[in-house]
This record gives structure tokens, C-alpha cells and sequence, in this order.
């Protein structure tokens, strides 16, 4: 019943918003037209379509806002006026009140504010769908950021979650491209990031697992996390100090390299995914700022750590051949690759998928950023894999979707930037790294202290083995005496036997020439 309330509940948005104008203006019906008409009383519909779309998804909830804060980062696919209204989304969802945030701070140390902090800052200096951010001071002096919790979010998920499962269901069992699809799968991958949001704790052990892996990057600062403030409503960290991403102009004027930024935003998205498997999720521009201070100058200060995503080693390899082979244009590796790993059936032929895949990628090589779009490229490539039966990989559906956030991020710092060339080297030494002289020194090294062990043990642990095993054993060798014998006579039989059909010939032949003498 709650799914089917806010289901309704969803559709009187889009109504009462006036979205549906997006997509049927001119609807024939009049009855429909006229509800629409009814349910957007009091609504002025020649309010700009992009605040009445951002003003919806705010209403609607974070699961929403999410979908708005993934479109703002593509403006290639959007209208100007549709993109700037939902970059609001990034950084300007509406706060909760800070008497809410300071009640959930003393709850979670179960003493008042001011026993922990000083200086606490009631306004939030940053609020989004999860949770709002306030500035303050430890008693020891350092600065620090306050991430709290929105108040009673796990309902409001649970909700849409349960609608989008009992959509997904829909969608499998009457689309025909359901099973290709995964849905249900997919929604699944969606609810486990969601409710890794909602544990501060998690977030913050995200956070310092990137901050290990990027410190010899020297191209991404992560902020510190102060364990012993952090719960799971409540996460303190250091206090970044940079300007948003977004402001490009005034990075320019800070004397940043703007080129340079956008290549080491493609460098540390590739690294973060192919050499750790554990790459930033989440990377709109609301989370991303840039240091102008002296000793990090120019360098990325990556932020929210809610939503993370990770490879296996297979995911890795495999994509990075792909990738690898996709940059040499070697399309049909590409077609023999998505055969090998299943993603299409068996019986597919390996020359029609190479000819549709030149076909899509083909004419996007060579050209600069603002010239392509990765979201059309991937439309195309999904109506590919729709004749092919391409089996959709929920696990990768993060990674397409940063993916997308990478483009869309360097688009706007450098248009002429060009993502292939500046993936290609970091792909090729990876891939020389993972099946070259180094990466097997690299194994036999780690494999070093479990063999150092065992090759000792070998000598006793066979000897144990004959011990326990002697009835066993003396069966094995009788046998394989036995076996022996009866090869030895078969050999012996076929031996003698082609000597003697040797010799018959050569007897024959003998006579022949005595006759014929």
C-alpha cells in the first residue's frame, strides 16, 4: 500500500511541477489534460522548466536529487538552462535546521556540543541529499568539518527503494529486454550504496582506504579522519580549504593550470580504478574543490566519501583489455573479448559484433572533447548490445556512471582536452605491468614466505602420506605394474611383428631380383 501511495505521490509531482509538459505537450486526450490541469492549480507553469525540475526532484527526495546532481554533469545532454538549474542540486539542497544537527551531535557523544567543539558554526557551510556539513574547532585547536546525518532517512529510502524494486519486477517480466537488463540486480547494487550512505563510519573507513592508496599520487589531497570523534550519524575530518571546480574562472585567475587539471582528474580516476579497484564514486562538482595553498597548489581536493565503487581483479583486467584494444582500434579484440566473458552468447558472430562496434566508435577517434559525448557514444553502444543481447553488469553500473562524471567534469575545464590519448599510456603500462617480467617477480615475491615454508615440509608430508595410505598405495603400484606388463607385450607385439613384415619384404624383394637375374 505505501508503494502504491508513493507512487501516486510521484506522479502528483510530476503533474503539480508541470515535468510532464517536458515530455506531452500536446497530449490528445482531454480527460488527461484535463486532471493535469486540475493538479497543477496553484502552480504557475510559466515558471522556468529547469527550477520547476529542480524544485521536483528537492520534493521528491535524495534518492531524486541523486538522479538531478548525475544529469547536471552532463551538459552536453541537457538544455543550458535544465544543467545550471540542477548543478544547484550539488551544493544548494535546502539545509535542515542546525538545532536538528546539534541535538544529533550531542545524541551520538551523549554530552553537550561545547564539551567537544569550539567555535561550532550553526549555519552549514555545505547541505546535499544525505547530510549537511558545519565548520568547527576541536579543543585542541584544529579545524575541522562536521558531517551529520539527515534526520530520519532510512524510512524515506526504504520507500523508494521498495517502489523502484516493484518497478524493476515490472520491467523484467514485461519488457523484452528485461532478463538483459537486470533490474531487479541493478536496483540491488543502487540499495547496498544507499545504505552504505547512511553509516558514517563506513564513509569515513572509504576515505582513509583512498587516502592510502593516493598519497604517492601527488595529485589528490583526502582529508584526514579523526576516529575518535567519528560515529555513525556524526564523521569529523580535517578541514579542506580550497575553491569548487566549478569556478573555473576564478581557478584561472589563482594562476591554476586548467589543462593540466583536467588531465590529472582522467590520471587519477584510471589509477583509482585499474591499479587499486577502489575508486571515488561520486565525483560531481559539489564534491570536488582545487588547493591554492602554497604547498599543494594546483592539486585536487576530493570530498564525500558516501558512495565508493570496486573491481575485482577479473573486472580489471578484463576492462582494461578492453579499453586497451578499444584506444588501438583493434575492434575485433573488442567483439572476442565481449564473447569470451559472456557478455554476449556464444554463437555470436565475432565479425558482426566488430562491424557494429566500428561502426559506433569509429568516427569519435581523433577528435577533441567538446566534439564527442561519451552519453551518446554509450546510447549507441546500448542499442548494439540490444541486437546483440549484450548481458548488462550490474557491478560495472557505478563505473559507467563516473565514468560519465569524468567527461562531463573535463568538458567543462578543458573542452579541447582529449580523453583517449590521455588514457591510452596509463592503460598500456598497466597492462604491461599486470603480464610482464615485473608482475611475475611481483607474485613470486609474495608467494616467496608460503613457499619458503612449504618446500621444507614436502619430504615429511610425503613420507605421512605413504604411512597413512600403504594398502592404498600397493594397490596403485600393482596396478600400474600391471598396466606396465600389458604395454610392454603390446609393444613387444608390435615390434616383432613390423620386423617381421620387415623382413618378409625384404625377402620378397631378394627373390624378385634372383628370379629376374
Amino acid at each position: 500500500m505505501m508503494r502504491i501511495f508513493r507512487g501516486f505521490f510521484i506522479a502528483w509531482v510530476v503533474l503539480r511541477y508541470g515535468l510532464d509538459d517536458l515530455v506531452l505537450s500536446g497530449f490528445p486526450n482531454p480527460a488527461i489534460r484535463l486532471l493535469r490541469r486540475v493538479l497543477s492549480v496553484g502552480r504557475d507553469l510559466r515558471h522556468p522548466r529547469g527550477g520547476r525540475l529542480r524544485e521536483a526532484l528537492e520534493r521528491l527526495g535524495p534518492i531524486f536529487v541523486k538522479f538531478g546532481q548525475v544529469l547536471s554533469t552532463r551538459r552536453d545532454l541537457l538544455p543550458p538552462d535544465v544543467a545550471d538549474e540542477l548543478a544547484l542540486l550539488q551544493d544548494r539542497v535546502p539545509p535542515f535546521p542546525s538545532e536538528v544537527a546539534v541535538q544529533t551531535i550531542e545524541r551520538a557523544y551523549g554530552k553537550p556540543i561545547d564539551e567537544v567543539f569550539v567555535d561550532f558554526e550553526h549555519k552549514p557551510v555545505a547541505s546535499a541529499s544525505i547530510a549537511q556539513v558545519h565548520f568547527a574547532k576541536l579543543k585542541d585547536g584544529r579545524e575541522v568539518a562536521i558531517k551529520v546525518l539527515r534526520p530520519n532517512m532510512l524510512p524515506v529510502i526504504e520507500k523508494d527503494l521498495a517502489l523502484m524494486r516493484m518497478m524493476a519486477g515490472w520491467v523484467e517480466k514485461l519488457s523484452a529486454d528485461g532478463k538483459r537488463l537486470k533490474p531487479r540486480e541493478v536496483v540491488g547494487e543502487f540499495d547496498k550504496y544507499l545504505h552504505d550512505e547512511l553509516d558514517l563510519i563506513r564513509e569515513a573507513s572509504n576515505a582513509a582506504q583512498l587516502r592510502r592508496n593516493m598519497q604517492d599520487l601527488d595529485l589528490v589531497l583526502i582529508p584526514e579522519m579523526h576516529w575518535e570523534f567519528c560515529r555513525a550519524e556524526v564523521l569529523v575530518m580535517e578541514r579542506m580549504k580550497g575553491l569548487p571546480i566549478s569556478q573555473v574562472e576564478r581557478l584561472r585567475s589563482a594562476g591554476v593550470d586548467i589543462a593540466k587539471l583536467a588531465r590529472d582528474g582522467v590520471t587519477i580516476f584510471f589509477t583509482q580504478v585499474f591499479r587499486d579497484g577502489f575508486f571515488h564514486a561520486d565525483m560531481h562538482p559539489g564534491n570536488i574543490q582545487v588547493s591554492v595553498e602554497p604547498g599543494s597548489f594546483g592539486r585536487y581536493i576530493s570530498l564525500d566519501f558516501g558512495i565508493v565503487g570496486t573491481l575485482t581483479q577479473f573486472d580489471k583486467e578484463y576492462l582494461a583489455q578492453n579499453f586497451t584494444a578499444f584506444f588501438r582500434r583493434d575492434y575485433k579484440r573488442v567483439a572476442e573479448l565481449h564473447i569470451e566473458s559472456g557478455w554476449v552468447p556464444k554463437h555470436t558472430r565475432v565479425d558482426e559484433l566488430e562491424a557494429a562496434i566500428r561502426a559506433v566508435c569509429e568516427p569519435y577517434f581523433d577528435r577533441p572533447l567538446k566534439e564527442i559525448s561519451l552519453g551518446l557514444v554509450l546510447m549507441r553502444l546500448f542499442q548494439t548490445s540490444r541486437r546483440f543481447h549484450v548481458e548488462i553488469q550490474p557491478q560495472l553500473v557505478l563505473l559507467q556512471k563516473t565514468l560519465l562524471n569524468i567527461e562531463g567534469l573535463g568538458r567543462e575545464l578543458d573542452p579541447d582536452l582529449d580523453l583517449w590519448s590521455t588514457a591510452k599510456p596509463f592503460l598500456e603500462k598497466w597492462m604491461l605491468e599486470q603480464v610482464g617480467p615485473r608482475k611475475f617477480f611481483d607474485q613470486l615475491k609474495a608467494e616467496a614466505p608460503h613457499l619458503a615454508k612449504l618446500v621444507p615440509e614436502l619430504p615429511r608430508l610425503l613420507h605421512d602420506y605413504l604411512r597413512q595410505r600403504p594398502n592404498d598405495l600397493r594397490r596403485d603400484l600393482d596396478e600400474l605394474v600391471r598396466e606396465q606388463r600389458r604395454t610392454n607385450r603390446l609393444l613387444q607385439t608390435i615390434i616383432y611383428g613390423g620386423l617381421g613384415f620387415l623382413l618378409g619384404l625384404l625377402a620378397m624383394q631378394v627373390l624378385l631380383r634372383i628370379r629376374i637375374w
